[in-house]
């Protein structure tokens, strides 16, 4: 037949030409693998060193973990933080009564982050009593002095009021 080929056969390069079966690659065991210093990707240079890192926790568990306020939404992330996530099973950071609550909506959590993590990690959610890191409150600013001398060479009008209170701003800060 013309144009079709075996597998483990060379081409006739002309129809009266016989077939000749393909020559098997001779391996030589005992010499070193050669290397090959051509040009490669980053992951393939990349696997070889997050693979011992992924066994120990999975990239899913580590995204779960650091994107938690973003794969969760600032209502549930305000409420319960992630503690642990081994075996599809998320476990959860919470008082008693979020507990309670949370668990009536778990199937919409679950959904909610599998859909975003991209495929279907979490299976269950497990909640465990413990108080929400709560972000820290931004370090108080001491009040502006009101009777701070304001320079005598500004503009009058709007422009000038606006010039002051910069110099006000800029003054306080420092």
């Amino acid at each position: 037949m013309k144009g079709v080929s075996v597998p483990g056969e060379k081409r006739r390069k002309s129809p009266s030409a016989p077939i000749v079966p393909a020559a098997e690659p001779q391996r030589n065991l005992s010499a070193e693998p050669r290397r090959n210093f051509a040009p490669r990707g980053i992951a393939a240079l990349v696997a070889p060193i997050t693979r011992p890192a992924f066994r120990r926790r999975a990239p899913a568990a580590a995204q779960l973990l650091a994107d938690w306020p973003q794969l969760a939404g600032p209502q549930l992330a305000a409420r319960a933080v992630p503690v642990k996530f081994a075996g599809g099973t998320l476990t959860l950071g919470c008082t008693g009564p979020t507990a309670m609550e949370l668990q009536f909506s778990e199937a919409q959590i679950i959904a909610r982050l599998n859909l975003a993590l991209g495929h279907a990690v979490v299976e269950r959610l497990r909640f465990v009593q413990q108080s929400p890191r709560l972000p820290a409150a931004p370090p108080r600013r001491p009040a502006a002095p009101r009777n701070l001398p304001i320079p005598a060479d500004l503009p009058p009008g709007e422009l000038g009021e606006a010039l002051a209170r910069l110099y006000r701003g800029i003054k306080t800060r420092g």
